[in-house]
């Protein structure tokens, strides 16, 4: 399916996706001011799957929209990453933006180094190494995922996820594989990366639809539970009432 308009489109719908993936997820915790039911290692975890995805891409030569994907997943997820820190571990802010800044380059330092270690591999016809930065990003990013799913089992909720960002990130990951496919040539160690993810987020939402649809379930039969059992003790006070009233009309 050599189609390089559309993989284009794709690839930037999926970078656009990718953008705003995370915004959703960060302005409730900043509106909530918490990030209860979260955990800074899914957003550390997704930063560190930056590198390796981002040096991937780029010694790929992916469309553009697709190599700048990573490295706005790298930047938001540090973001998300610092609240976690702010809100949860009640870090200083100052100590905060520190952390976050050495981070930041640190991993573009690291990125850096790989990305040109990586072109000598391919221009030595070398594909493990290519394999391995396919199987580190394949695995920080589900590692990010399964601690949501960490967290869901501990407090048999989905409280503070934001679903609209994994709507959002799911739908990039669905885009970002079409992309790959219109390709020149399917790069299929590329589509296993983000396939990976977009079948964790799956069972994100189905969890997140179980859950919620439980909650509402379990609601609307205490709130029915509720009036039967005040509509009876209503009729009981009602009859005690006629009873009462009966009595008196006996009496002389």
């Amino acid at each position: 399916m050599d189609n390089p308009v559309v993989a284009n489109i794709l690839g930037t719908a999926g970078a656009v996706c990718w953008s705003i993936q995370l915004i959703p997820q960060i302005i409730k915790n900043y509106r909530r001011h918490s990030t209860e039911g979260l955990h800074h290692a899914m957003y550390f975890s997704w930063a560190i799957a930056g590198i390796p995805l981002g040096v991937y891409n780029l010694v790929q030569d992916f469309n553009i929209a697709l190599q700048i994907q990573p490295h706005i997943l790298i930047f938001l997820s540090l973001v998300a990453w610092a609240q976690c820190q702010y809100y949860g571990a009640k870090w200083r802010p100052a100590f905060v933006l520190g952390a976050s800044a050495a981070a930041a380059v640190c991993i573009g330092g690291v990125e850096c180094g790989l990305y040109f270690a990586l072109k000598e591999a391919v221009r030595k016809d070398q594909e493990w190494p290519l394999i391995l930065m396919v199987v580190l990003a394949a695995l920080f990013l589900a590692i990010g995922v399964l601690r949501y799913y960490w967290e869901i089992y501990k407090s048999r909720s989905v409280e503070g996820i934001s679903f609209m960002f994994v709507v959002i990130d799911a739908t990039g990951d669905l885009v970002s594989i079409l992309a790959l496919l219109f390709e020149e040539s399917i790069d299929v160690l590329g589509v296993v990366v983000y396939s990976v993810e977009l079948g964790l987020w799956i069972g994100i939402l189905a969890l997140g639809a179980y859950y919620r649809l439980w909650v509402w379930l379990s609601s609307r039969l205490g709130s029915r539970k509720d009036d039967a059992v005040g509509g009876d003790a209503l009729n009981g006070t009602s009859a005690e009432g006629i009873q009462d009233t009966v009595r008196e009309t006996k009496q002389p």
